[in-house]
């Protein structure tokens, strides 16, 4: 098996890692062996006797050590095969019928700073930590023969590699061939989905659960699809019998990708597009305007700690408005995806911009992400999705 380097944490650091949570921090770690390269393979020890974990050892991240395992195994390619096939039969479990889902979702699924995504044929792959990027070869090897794809998109444009030291780079394709655009069926709806050019992996699935959810409430109804990206909350409407839907989003290559997955679900008839600011639109609603029912979902407003109090400043005026927007009884869908946001601070900014907008709300469901972004109960981090259904008075 061979002897892997000795991490050792400062003394009473050990508790969190005790009860499941899978980072030691730079400011923990008491002894490291000199030169060991960001991302090595190390053990990690506590102060005192016994063994926390075997895992990626890094001398110059805020995240010193990241947790792969809690046993003495031998982290090779028959590893990350089991990982990886472990992941895929939870998905396949969740999600009986889909081709389409979030395969790996980091930690959750102990392979941290790794996220893969499956659309049928095609894979979508994130690494985010300097100990993946040093197994690169093994991953695409492993991930070729559990799921034997017709082409792996390598996407290491996410700026949180910096914080690793990793170059962010434009996608690529690293094995095989990807179409401009690849079609993929969920629940909700068929979807376009851009790959290479695509926010992210090039679909948001944390959001599938939570759409289903909504579309039921909106039969008959005009809905506002702000921030709509490729249009996944808007079409799942549509499909579910909305009178007519309006999508809004800054970039123009989100909204044609919009309006195709409106086409490929023959609902084009009852949609509209429109470019621009999704605030800047809402501000120039009358009180109880147009729409019965407006989806708010922007992207992340708190990208650190501290940014946190600007953050909540703007999702309260997002809401303000969206509520200032809506008629009595009306629905207001809002979403939060920053994990520095927890649940009482965005429900606690939703009170404060129904206060603003002189209306009142009540909540219908609080949910989160999608079942294949599974949370750790010993780790907060890897829950980051809020997602609130109101009515509005």
């Amino acid at each position: 098996m061979g002897d892997y380097p000795r991490v050792v944490l400062k003394p009473h650091e050990e508790g969190r890692l005790q009860k499941g949570h899978l980072w030691a921090f730079s400011n923990e770690v008491a002894q490291a062996p000199a030169g060991l390269e960001p991302g090595s393979l190390a053990d990690l020890f506590p102060s005192s006797a016994g063994f926390l974990g075997r895992g990626f050892y890094h001398p110059h991240s805020l995240i010193a050590f990241r947790i792969l395992s809690s046993e003495q195994e031998n982290i090779d390619a028959a590893f990350f095969q089991k990982r990886l096939t472990e992941a895929m039969a939870l998905r396949e479990r969740l999600y009986p019928s889909a081709t389409a889902y979030r395969w790996v979702f980091g930690e959750s699924d102990r392979l941290p700073g790794l996220v893969v995504d499956r659309y049928g044929d095609y894979l979508a792959v994130q690494v985010l930590s300097a100990g993946m990027e040093r197994f690169k070869d093994v991953l695409i090897q492993a991930l070729n023969q559990a799921a034997h794809p017709r082409g792996i998109v390598w996407r290491s444009d996410a700026p949180v590699r910096l914080l690793e030291g990793l170059k962010e780079e434009p996608p690529s394709v690293i094995l095989g061939e990807v179409p401009p655009r690849v079609q993929i069926t969920l629940e909700n709806g068929s979807f376009y989905v851009d790959l290479l050019g695509g926010q992210k992996t090039g679909f948001y699935f944390d959001q599938r659960d939570n759409r289903q959810a909504l579309a039921a409430l909106c039969s008959g109804r005009r809905v506002l699809d702000a921030f709509c990206y490729s249009g996944g909350f808007g079409i799942a409407a549509a499909r579910a019998g909305a009178r007519a839907v309006v999508f809004v989003d800054s970039s123009q290559p989100a909204l044609e990708l919009a309006e195709a997955n409106a086409q490929l679900n023959d609902v084009a008839d009852r949609c509209t597009f429109v470019q621009g600011d999704a605030l800047q639109l809402l501000s120039h609603q009358n009180p109880g305007g147009p729409f019965d029912v407006i989806v708010v979902d922007p992207p992340a407003y708190a990208r650190s700690k501290k940014h946190l109090p600007v953050a909540l400043k703007a999702y309260e005026k997002l809401n303000a408005l969206a509520i200032g927007a809506l008629p009595k009884g009306g629905i207001l869908a809002a979403s939060s995806c920053s994990h520095f946001v927890d649940r009482d601070a965005f429900l606690e900014t939703l009170r404060r911009a129904a206060r603003k907008a002189k209306r009142s709300l009540r909540l219908l469901e609080m949910r989160g992400q999608a079942k294949d972004h599974p949370v750790l109960l010993a780790m907060p981090e890897t829950e980051y999705l809020k997602f609130a259904i109101l009515q509005v008075f």
